[in-house]
């Protein structure tokens, strides 16, 4: 038997979508003051996948659920569960889970959000594990979706380099032997939410939120957001290896949230992992917040970088603040 506790629960599925359309940096050039070698150097970002006018959260869903249903061979009906991790939903209600469902047809399932930033996949694969453990879920199709690019303000050249448009999902069920999610954790910590928020549709129109900046985009605080964010993911990865029953040395990939290359880099060397266990796909998509981690474990798996029986280390980090990590034996 292999090294770590038993998982009760397995990804058996995963599939992706992202808009057409691409925005290289010197494409960014022609609108902001910036340069390809200034985003690339800060951020490793190279392109980024920004989504059209008329172009809905659900449609690329619903595209990253059917995939992963047909990997993992299980029908729409037979999901009891389908939890979407998104800030950017179709509408303010009902749950876009709920459109999801109705697409694919899965007629049994209940579905729902949660709003957990760029921590929302994990959060919902944390959800996932606890239902299946609970005897409360068998089949759950859980997804991490954001378009992000229509509430980003394209004059700030702080953050408009930074985001793109995607949507994974994975298909969990109970594991049947020691392949499976050995450990999930996640956290939040609300005493830092004017580091990075965005009022948009929100209650604070009145409140100390709005008072500082009424649009509806993302506002950062760059240099703190990433102070915070090295320090937590270092303490979230260790966290999930140990729980996992595992040692640092026993992870063959850390595939973590692609948020900045510079974060990345200073997670794994805290951990003592070198760069080349590192998968990386940033360059391509830019930080698509909830979508990244799904989108890098389908990627990882399709150009067979994450093979069978490997140990892959995730972890995420996102406005709130929230952050969670996992570790997966696939």
């Amino acid at each position: 038997m292999s090294k770590g506790v038993k998982p009760v629960s397995r990804i058996v599925g995963l599939g992706v979508s992202y808009p057409d359309n691409i925005m290289t940096n010197q494409d960014l050039e022609k609108i902001v003051e910036t340069n390809d070698e200034w985003i690339t150097t800060r951020t490793g970002i190279k392109e980024r996948h920004l989504v059209k006018r008329g172009e809905r959260t659900s449609d690329f869903c619903i595209r990253a659920a059917r995939e992963a249903l047909a990997e993992a061979g299980i029908a729409a009906e037979e999901l009891d569960a389908i939890i979407l991790g998104t800030i950017s939903g179709d509408l303010r209600f009902p749950a876009t889970a709920t459109l999801i469902q109705e697409a694919i047809g899965a007629k049994n399932a209940a579905a729902w959000d949660i709003s957990a930033t760029c921590s929302g996949f994990m959060f919902s694969l944390y959800s996932a594990d606890t239902l299946i453990a609970a005897n409360r879920a068998k089949n759950v199709l859980v997804l991490g979706a954001e378009l992000l690019t229509p509430i980003t303000d394209w004059s700030d050249r702080g953050t408009c380099v930074l985001f793109g448009d995607a949507a994974g999902a994975a298909v969990v069920t109970r594991a049947t032997d020691d392949r499976g999610v050995l450990s999930v954790v996640i956290g939040s910590n609300g005493s830092y939410t004017d580091l990075l928020y965005c009022v948009g549709h929100g209650t604070s129109s009145k409140g100390e939120l709005a008072a500082l900046n009424g649009e509806r985009v993302i506002h950062m605080n760059g240099n703190e957001v990433f102070r915070h964010a090295v320090r937590m993911l270092e303490r979230t990865a260790k966290e999930a290896v140990e729980k996992a029953g595992l040692d640092p040395a026993d992870v063959d990939w850390l595939i973590p949230h692609q948020a900045n290359t510079r974060i990345i880099a200073a997670t794994a060397e805290r951990l003592g992992l070198p760069m080349e266990k590192v998968f990386l796909n940033i360059h391509k998509y830019g930080n698509t917040s909830s979508a990244s981690v799904p989108l890098a474990m389908y990627e990882a798996r399709k150009e067979g970088a994450l093979r069978d029986g490997q140990v892959m280390l995730s972890v995420v980090f996102g406005g709130g603040f929230t952050w969670g990590g996992a570790v997966i034996r696939f």
